[in-house]
C-alpha cells in the first residue's frame, strides 16, 4: 500500500473516532515502582505533546490525537493510585505488592508479583491484584497449598517463599 493512502485515511481520523481507554471501576492500588512509572509515563506524554505541538506536526494529528488520548487516561490513573507499601502488610502472607516464589504439579519453579493493574506484566511476572492467580495466592502463607482456576483447567501451586520489596 502506498504511503499517500496511509496518510489519507489517518489524517481524516478525529478524535470522536479514537476510544478512549477504558479505566477500571476498582481501586486504583499501585505499588511504589508503579506510582514512579505511572509518574514518569505522564512526564514522557506531557514531553512528546509539548514536541508534537511545538513542531506543528499537521500530518502527524493522529499520534497527537493518541498521545492527548493516553495522557487523559494515564493523569486519571495518577491522580486515583492509592500508593500502598508491601511492608504494611503481615511479611509470612501474601499480599499486594508480595513476590512470591510458588512450585507447580510439575515441579515446575515460578515467580509471581501481585501489582496494580497498570503495572501488570506477564512476560516479567507481575500479575494484577485482581486476576485469578493473585485471588489464589493473596492470604496463603509459605507451605500453603492454593487452587489456581485457568481458563485451561485448575493448577494447584505451593507457596515456597514470599518477599516484600522496600520501596
Amino acid at each position: 500500500m502506498s504511503r499517500a493512502f496511509v496518510k489519507e485515511e489517518n489524517e481524516a481520523l478525529t478524535g470522536e473516532e479514537l476510544p478512549e481507554r477504558p479505566v477500571s471501576s476498582e481501586p486504583n492500588y499501585v505499588t511504589p515502582a508503579g506510582l514512579d512509572s505511572l509518574r514518569t509515563k505522564v512526564e514522557q506524554l506531557h514531553a512528546e505533546h509539548a514536541r508534537l505541538k511545538r513542531a506543528a506536526e499537521d500530518f502527524d494529528r493522529p499520534n497527537l490525537i493518541r498521545i492527548e488520548r493516553d495522557l487523559r487516561y494515564f493523569q486519571s490513573r495518577l491522580e486515583s493510585a492509592i500508593p500502598v507499601s508491601g511492608t504494611a502488610h503481615p511479611l509470612d502472607e501474601v499480599r499486594f505488592g508480595a513476590s512470591v516464589r510458588a512450585g507447580d504439579e510439575s515441579g515446575a519453579i515460578h515467580t509471581f508479583t501481585i501489582v496494580g493493574e497498570d503495572e501488570a506484566d506477564v512476560v516479567q511476572g507481575k500479575v494484577s491484584w485482581q486476576s485469578p492467580l493473585a485471588a489464589a495466592l493473596i492470604g496463603a502463607g509459605v507451605g500453603d497449598m492454593v487452587t489456581w482456576d485457568r481458563p485451561v483447567g485448575e493448577t494447584t501451586l505451593e507457596v515456597l517463599d514470599i518477599e516484600y520489596r522496600a520501596g
